[in-house]
């Protein structure tokens, strides 16, 4: 635990704030090979995946065919708890075409909003008025502006993602940030690790538009930290914001990335908004 002195520092290294919204799961599925011609087996259908959730605000479930992967398909769920989700990949289990299917990868995740700039500022008051970061001031001032963030469109709309309208291309990753003697993102100080996320977050805004992301927290539910999903018009559009990222200094020194699962949704019917 920090101590008092330092716990108000934005200068140490504290976890951000951040807030949660729907729990994510996302698969990755092949083909059995012995059962690929097996004409007996229903066809992948994305109107029976998409139809495994009950109505608009409990989430929904999409299909997407996988295009120059090893595997076939991406499956993604959101929900919005943890037993939702395992409901959902129970039904979908159930589904007779799962039959020939053979689950390659998964990722659980919940989406997140990280309030990096609100968390260093927080504890810049905490310093100037003497107090400590998680005092009675500071949980008050928290509480209440984390309330008018999750209560703003755009983070709701990060929070409780819908399928974008003719964005048909999807893109996945996971991702973590690099742990190394000399390139630790945990050891950064705050305002240091706010400093960087405001500028990664202006790379993506010159996307708005072309491409809509999807950012959902894994640590202490996943291997890798974070899972990213995109969607596009153009699927080029991918290449050239992940790139553009990779120059930012956040990513140049700190970002480990996964395997990337490119594909077309195989429904684009967009469920209302919670």
């Amino acid at each position: 635990m920090q101590s008092p002195e330092n716990s108000a520092s934005p200068s140490v290294a504290q976890p951000p704030e951040t807030l949660e919204g729907w729990y994510a799961l996302h698969q990755i599925f092949s083909t059995v090979p012995e059962l690929a011609n097996d004409v007996s087996l229903p066809r992948v259908d994305s109107t029976q995946v998409a139809g495994i959730f009950n109505e608009p605000q409990d989430g929904w479930s999409a299909i997407a065919r996988l295009i120059g992967s090893k595997s076939d398909y991406l499956v993604m769920h959101f929900r919005p708890s943890l037993d939702a989700l395992g409901e959902a990949q129970d039904k979908l289990s159930a589904l007779p075409m799962m039959r020939g299917l053979r689950l390659d990868y998964s990722f659980l995740s919940v989406t997140e909003a990280g309030l990096y700039h609100l968390t260093a500022k927080l504890a810049r008051e905490a310093a100037a008025r003497g107090g400590a970061v998680g005092d009675a001031t500071y949980v008050e001032e928290l509480t209440a502006r984390s309330a008018a963030e999750r209560d703003s469109a755009h983070v709701r709309r990060r929070l409780y993602p819908t399928i974008p309208d003719g964005m048909p291309y999807v893109c996945f990753y996971p991702m973590s940030k690099r742990r190394n003697v000399e390139q630790n993102w945990y050891g950064l100080g705050l305002d240091e690790r706010s400093r960087l996320m405001q500028s990664h977050g202006m790379t993506g805004r010159r996307y708005a538009g072309r491409v809509v992301q999807v950012i959902s927290g894994a640590i202490g539910l996943d291997a890798w930290e974070w899972g990213v999903t995109l969607f596009a018009r153009d699927p080029l559009d991918f290449k050239k914001l992940v790139t553009d990222m990779r120059f930012d200094e956040v990513s140049a020194k700190y970002a480990e990335f996964g395997d990337f699962y490119v594909g077309k949704l195989m429904m684009e019917a967009s469920p209302a908004t919670p």
